[in-house]
């Protein structure tokens, strides 16, 4: 069976990989495994998406999908996937749809699936909708009035900026704050926010014209956002992804502030208020031994998941936690979300900073990140590396030279056949060394 599911949806190069055919098959079945079947109520499907050019292809064969499943469509326009996700919630919608292929380049796109209550979907439930793309129709298609239809819920953006500030614990009087919203789906919400929120925004890369999302701006050319910061003289700074699930933070000085320091902050404030749950918090493989040591030190246990902010919030969801994330710069605030929000979690970290009183370099330092080398090393059989009796002795000989001070990661790719070797160790030039030595083993597997 075809695997059309990556770590995030569905992705490809617009047109040409996902096209409007292979749009109009993954809605339709979404729509078939996700919407409701007791016959209770019509299925209602929530539809989103960002800016970039091909997302208005997209939308349109996504709802030809929906509606010809029998679904009823609710286009709430260009806003954030977290945005998508609470009105799914927020209507009580059986399923939520996203066109966006977040930090990716303007020609690729992808479509990003929520399920009843804005919840992303298991690995079963995605194999499920893979398995009715391949078999296609098997029941009569809906006809006559069964066929769904299709309104605009313009007040979508609203809903969703007044849910944000019910959740912001803290008034932002008095920080400046440039966002770098990526020319993406956050460029309309973003201003009114911060400044209802009582912070003084900046917005730049605010402007999409649908070529430019992502183009040397946003959360992955955090550099452009530095200069703003430093121009501006602003407090802080905001690096928003296209589609605005997740963000990094610059400080006054320009210091990136990244996924694992904002999750560190984010945490050690919640504790101090007694609100983080079971004192324990929820990260990836992904993040630094700097970030464990300082949770270790605050006295807060940490749940490690693999890399995804599913895996992240399923871990949550299954053990009553109340924050998680990625290095990345997703973090997941059960109270208030139920997916990566980076205007949320914007809004949570600057209630830290004006809560405690403190600038963002002093709340950042909590977490002393350790040098970090990572390798793509191309091979033929991903899976043989992982069973490779000389990578295994590798890899034990690299913990026992690394000790307490770093650690090694052996990571496959989940799309392509490379292997990821990841060096965490006291100095660049020693985690350097390492990371060669065992990708050179990996090489010649």
């Amino acid at each position: 069976m075809a695997r059309y599911f990556g770590t995030d949806g569905v992705r490809g190069r617009a047109n040409a990989d996902l096209t409007p055919e292979l749009a109009l098959a993954v809605a339709s079945a979404a729509a078939r495994v996700l919407a409701n079947h007791d016959g209770s109520h019509r299925p209602v499907a929530v539809v989103g998406r960002d800016p970039r050019v091909s997302s208005e292809m997209l939308e349109a064969a996504v709802v030809a999908g929906l509606t010809s499943a029998g679904a009823d469509v609710r286009l709430v326009g260009v806003l954030p996937t977290p945005a998508v996700a609470y009105l799914t919630q927020r209507y009580g919608a059986d399923l939520g749809v996203v066109l966006s292929a977040s930090h990716n380049p303007m020609p690729d796109n992808g479509i990003k699936l929520f399920a009843r209550g804005g919840q992303k979907l298991p690995d079963d439930l995605e194999a499920e909708i893979e398995a009715e793309i391949e078999a296609g129709w098997r029941t009569p298609r809906p006809t006559g009035a069964a066929i769904g239809r299709v309104t605009a819920e313009p007040d979508g953006a609203a809903h969703y900026i007044e849910h944000l500030l019910t959740a912001t614990p803290a008034s932002l009087a008095g920080l400046k704050v440039v966002v770098d919203c990526a020319n993406g789906a956050a460029s309309s919400v973003a201003g009114e926010l911060f400044r209802r929120a009582g912070a003084e925004p900046v917005v730049v890369a605010g402007e999409p014209d649908g070529e430019n999302i992502n183009d040397g701006v946003g959360s992955t050319h955090i550099d452009s956002l530095v200069g703003h910061v430093l121009r501006h003289g602003a407090d802080l700074g905001i690096a928003l992804d296209g589609d605005a699930d997740r963000c990094l933070a610059v400080d006054a000085a320009g210091a990136v502030v990244d996924g694992d320091q904002i999750l560190a902050i984010c945490a050690r404030e919640l504790k101090d208020r007694s609100l983080l749950a079971r004192d324990t918090v929820v990260a990836t493989v992904m993040s630094n031994l700097g970030f464990h040591h300082a949770m270790r030190d605050a006295g807060i246990t940490v749940l490690t998941t693999s890399v995804g902010d599913r895996y992240v919030l399923e871990s949550l969801l299954s053990n009553g936690l109340s924050l998680g994330g990625e290095q990345s710069g997703h973090v997941i605030f059960t109270d208030a979300a139920t997916t990566g929000d980076g205007l949320l979690t914007a809004l949570r970290l600057m209630s830290c900073m004006a809560g405690a009183g403190r600038p963002l370099a002093e709340l950042a330092a909590i977490v002393q990140r350790l040098p970090q080398v990572m390798i793509n090393v191309r091979v033929a059989d991903r899976e043989s590396v992982a069973a490779s009796p000389d990578v295994r002795a590798a890899v034990s000989a690299a913990e026992a030279e690394l000790g307490s001070d770093g650690r090694i990661l052996l990571r496959p790719s989940g799309t392509e056949q490379l292997v990821r070797v990841m060096v965490e160790a006291a100095s660049q030039e020693r985690a350097e060394q390492i990371a060669c030595r065992v990708s050179e083993v990996v090489r010649a597997v």
